[in-house]
């Protein structure tokens, strides 16, 4: 690969980081092509782009971006994929699925919306994260119950001095 192709892949890399906000690196090193075509396969079905690159280039590419990934970098050793998804729980969720069948991809780390996440052991945090639209939902329901307990207190309470008021009304 020659050094304009190793440059234009960074900028390529660097702008898939930009646009999608979510990355994870994982190790697929001594799968047979079938499996990492069938590996290709379920991500094109998740919506996740994944792309076999070198350590170095992964690394050039964070640099060019905003944010601190130096705790990333230990994890760029041996073969390295990236995927690329929208979703920040989707690539996750596929590789515990895959895992089923057998012991890759293993994850190294993983960039969540300026979220670090370092080592395999983080896969079930992954999965469970909510979405930043999950939580603005649940805050707003929040934030809406006292409202709505408020409001069901003075209607239910307005009944029953609407009753108090026709029994003084009727006695008198």
């Amino acid at each position: 690969m020659t050094k304009e192709e190793k440059h234009d892949l960074v900028i390529a890399l660097t702008e898939q980081m930009k646009e999608y906000g979510n990355f994870y690196i994982t190790d697929t090193s001594n799968l047979t092509v079938a499996k990492v075509n069938d590996i290709r396969r379920k991500c094109f079905e998740s919506d996740i782009t994944m792309q076999v690159t070198k350590n170095s280039l992964i690394k050039k590419a964070m640099d060019g971006i905003d944010g601190d990934f130096a705790p990333m970098y230990d994890a760029l050793k041996g073969s390295s994929s990236i995927l690329f998804s929208k979703s920040a729980t989707a690539p996750a969720k596929l590789i515990k699925q895959l895992r089923k069948k057998g012991d890759k991809p293993v994850l190294k780390a993983a960039y969540i919306d300026s979220a670090i996440f370092v080592g395999d052991n983080q896969l079930d945090t992954l999965i469970n994260l909510k979405s930043k639209e999950q939580l603005i939902g649940e805050i707003i329901g929040l934030l809406q119950s006292p409202a709505k307990n408020v409001i069901s207190a003075l209607q239910s309470g307005g009944n029953i001095l609407a009753g108090v008021v026709k029994t003084l009304q009727e006695r008198g």
